[in-house]
């Protein structure tokens, strides 16, 4: 409990496997990836653009959009070879180290399942969440 408040529970990897490979569409899948966020202290500008104003990240508040997340997953299962997507995000104040999200993709070959991947984590995090870094 952090402040008074349950923090979200955690997927089990093993068992999103397991589900995924006792469902009729895994006889078609060669690969699964799974994609695990979590609070890093490196803030993103520093990151993604190399801009470092010396501060560093201590927290961050974290919120998605749960119907642009499923309209990001539908569209994924569109891709070429893809038969499995699980998308798992946490929300509120996460800390250093905290999980963000787990992804899981399951597909025919590797080229279709690293491309879905991409594809889906991009679209989740541009388009479907909220994060603020508190410095």
């Amino acid at each position: 409990m952090i402040n008074g408040k349950m923090k979200k529970l955690l997927p089990s990897i093993d068992v999103w496997l397991k589900e995924a490979k006792t469902d009729p569409a895994a006889l078609q899948e060669g690969m699964f990836l799974v994609h695990n966020g979590v609070v890093r202290q490196t803030p993103k500008a520093k990151v993604r653009q190399g801009i470092d104003d010396g501060s560093m990240v201590k927290g961050m508040e974290f919120a998605y959009d749960a119907a642009k997340v499923d309209a990001a997953i539908i569209e994924t299962y569109k891709m070429d070879g893809i038969f499995h997507v699980r998308v798992w995000l946490n929300e509120g104040q996460l800390e250093l180290g905290d999980d963000i999200m787990f992804v899981l993709i399951g597909g025919d070959i590797r080229p279709h399942v690293v491309d879905a991947l991409q594809f889906l984590v991009e679209k989740i995090k541009s388009e479907c969440v909220t994060e603020i870094e508190q410095k």
